[in-house]
């Protein structure tokens, strides 16, 4: 008898997955607001006998339409306390602007605003999605093993020492130790490790695991709450919320800027009337306005946010996809790089690296009896070892020669081939059968061939590293980061071996998901305490696979490998390298350091323009017009510096 029993929590879900949308599109009144500008500038242009009144109202209607979302958040921060801010700002300066008689250039203003503002929330809000996904790796219901049969239930409500039954193919729902069966399961989503573990009974095994080949039974050790599976999904929750933030560089110096502009323009407009009785009022207030007009920050509004896009559109045209621009301004200061082994240094692909024969066999044969032996099985080793025997297009596999094929789960294969009894496993299976082999201490999988009781030679499979890492590492020392660290699931010699190859001294081995994360906090602790309690520099993390996603998350920039990394990794990260080249790393760095210079180039530029006009206006040498070219012309100056950027 089956029975399902499904729970859904509070969240709206589709399927099996719980997803959340943000509808960021600008409303319809914004692009009505759009199409009434258009139509006022052609107005003015071609039909000069139109009432003023009429043209006012245009214009009154696409400014509120435009920019009510500024209006009323400078109403909501003013009623709050935050009376100078970057909304506040462009308020005043269009208000102002309307004061005068300038409607066009009062609802120019919104627009370049509302603009700019959405190309950057656009950049960020709308490039990091749910990662709903990772919720893959942790099924919702658990095969509980009961007197009646097997009932399918909600994971969450199976208790410690109940069995629950995990059939071929399917993920294991919650920590736990077999009982009955043996297996190989895939741990690649919790340690990093491509090769499957050999498991039977008395094995611990953890939940989101891949159950590949027959029928499990485990004893349940951990609540659904404190499996493994749910604890990787907690930590990138936490570690979300632990990030940092890079404060908005303009709302940060307009609570400078604007309480001074504001200032300056009423002292302006008082002062010289009234305590020095130089002018009239009337003159005065149009040179505060003009004054008002000209300090409005549009070129810093428009060029900044288009800076660090062009940043963004000159990463993703070599392959690296950046979430936002705040990520892309953290690369500018990066203390330590953290590298994942499996699948981001290295092809995460297995293969062959290596042939030893004995006296009285050569390579041929060795490969060959390694291939026969291996040949119903599809475990990666297998795999590896027979694409590379029918590399040779005269060699196949003749089926009719294997009989009496005996496999044991995590020792290996006992196989008859023609008229040899061949071997084809582990140390532990050639000591079992009392045949003396040299220990090979190579990097990778060993497996040991024997043949009519003779030791044969040895099949050494290796996971490679990419041909691109090394530079990768090279490049980071010329860039002055010395601390580069290696963090993987795999075993420690062969952590180390890579780390060797690589140039990485520091290299941390046999790590779960949460160790990871906790080798992590050391390095930022470490960081603190060698820097007096201050922080030198941004970490970086780069990984590719689901168990990578909580330090993905809790790095202060996290890069995933796209082409080969899992759904969950990609979107818990920063930074996605398509290509998966760890070079692309140092790319992004560089791209990230031209859009600094061109972005502060833009920001010193239109604060020194807008300085002398400034001045000039105070004293009446600079109209409405030169007001205009100092707001709108040095904006579009500082646009076209921008998109340099993008010649990267």
């Amino acid at each position: 008898m089956t029975e399902l029993i499904t729970e859904k929590n509070g969240c709206c879900c589709h399927g099996d997955k719980c997803v959340l949308h943000e509808d960021e599109r600008k409303p319809k009144s914004f692009y009505a607001g759009i199409v009434l500008f258009v139509i006022g500038i052609g107005i003015s242009l071609f039909l000069k006998q139109i009432p003023q009144y009429v043209m006012v109202g245009i214009y009154l209607i696409s400014y509120l339409l435009i920019g009510k979302d500024i209006l009323l958040t400078a109403g909501r921060n003013i009623l709050a306390g935050k009376v100078f801010d970057e909304n506040s700002l462009m308020s005043i300066a269009s208000i102002g602007a309307f004061i005068i008689g300038e409607y066009p250039e009062a609802v120019a203003v919104m627009l370049f605003y509302q603009v700019g503002e959405y190309l950057q929330d656009k950049a960020v809000a709308g490039s990091r999605k749910s990662i709903s996904s990772l919720l893959d790796i942790r099924p919702d219901t658990a095969n509980i093993k009961t007197a009646e049969g097997i009932r399918v239930i909600a994971a969450e409500n199976v208790r410690p020492d109940d069995i629950i039954v995990v059939k071929a193919g399917e993920k294991i729902p919650l920590d736990g130790i077999v009982t009955n069966g043996e297996s190989a399961i895939d741990t690649k989503a919790l340690t990093g490790e491509s090769l499957p573990r050999d498991v039977s009974v008395g094995t611990a095994v953890l939940s989101g695991s891949i159950n590949g080949q027959g029928l499990l039974e485990i004893k349940v050790t951990k609540g659904f709450e404190e499996s493994t599976a749910s604890k990787i999904i907690e930590l990138v929750q936490n570690a979300s919320s632990k990030k940092a933030k890079t404060e908005n560089f303009i709302t940060k110096f307009a609570s400078y800027y604007t309480p001074a502009v504001v200032g300056i323009a009423a002292a302006l407009a008082v002062i010289p009337p009234f305590v020095l009785n130089s002018g009239s009022f009337q003159d005065w207030l149009y040179r505060a306005l003009v004054f008002l007009v000209i300090s409005c920050p549009c070129a810093l509004v428009i060029s900044i946010p288009v800076g660090f896009f062009g940043g963004i559109g000159a990463a993703s045209s070599v392959g690296i996809l950046i979430k936002g621009s705040n990520y892309l301004e953290a690369l500018n200061s990066v203390n330590a790089v953290i590298f994942d082994k499996t699948g981001t240094l290295t092809t995460g692909v297995f293969k062959v690296t290596k042939v030893i024969n004995q006296v009285g066999h050569t390579k041929d044969e060795v490969l060959k009896y390694g291939a026969y032996a291996e040949y119903n099985s599809t475990h990666p080793i297998a795999v590896s070892i027979k694409n590379r025997y029918c590399e040779n297009p005269l060699n196949t596999i003749d089926e009719e020669q294997i009989s009496g094929l005996t496999e044991r789960a995590g020792f290996g294969i006992k196989v008859q081939v023609g008229n040899k009894n061949i071997l084809a496993g582990n140390y532990r299976l050639m000591q079992e059968e009392g045949i003396s082999v040299l220990k090979e201490d190579e990097t990778g999988t060993v497996v040991y061939i024997a043949a009519d009781g003779n030791y044969a030679g040895a099949i050494i499979i290796s996971d490679e590293a990419k041909s691109d890492s090394s530079k990768a590492i090279r490049l980071l020392h010329t860039l002055r980061i010395n601390k580069v660290v290696m963090l993987t699931g795999d075993n420690k010699q062969i952590g180390e071996k890579i780390g060797q190859d690589l140039g990485i001294n520091e290299v941390y081995s046999e790590l779960l998901p949460h160790q990871k994360v906790e080798v992590l906090e050391s390095i930022i602790e470490d960081d603190y305490k060698q820097n007096a309690g201050k922080k030198k520099g941004n970490i970086i993390f780069v990984g590719d696979g689901i168990n990578d996603a909580p330090v993905l998350a809790r790095a202060d920039i996290g890069i995933a490998m796209g082409g080969v990394g899992s759904d969950a990794a990609i979107e818990a990260a920063d930074i996605v390298i398509m290509n998966d080249e760890p070079s692309k790393v140092i790319t992004a760095i560089k791209i990230a350091g031209r859009t600094r210079r061109i972005v502060w180039q833009n920001i010193i530029g239109a604060l020194t323009v807008k300085g002398i006009i400034l001045l000039l206006g105070a004293f009446g040498y600079v109209t409405m017009w030169g007001a205009v070219f100092a707001d709108v012309g040095v904006a579009i100056l500082a646009v076209m510096n921008s998109v340099r950027v993008g010649r990267f």
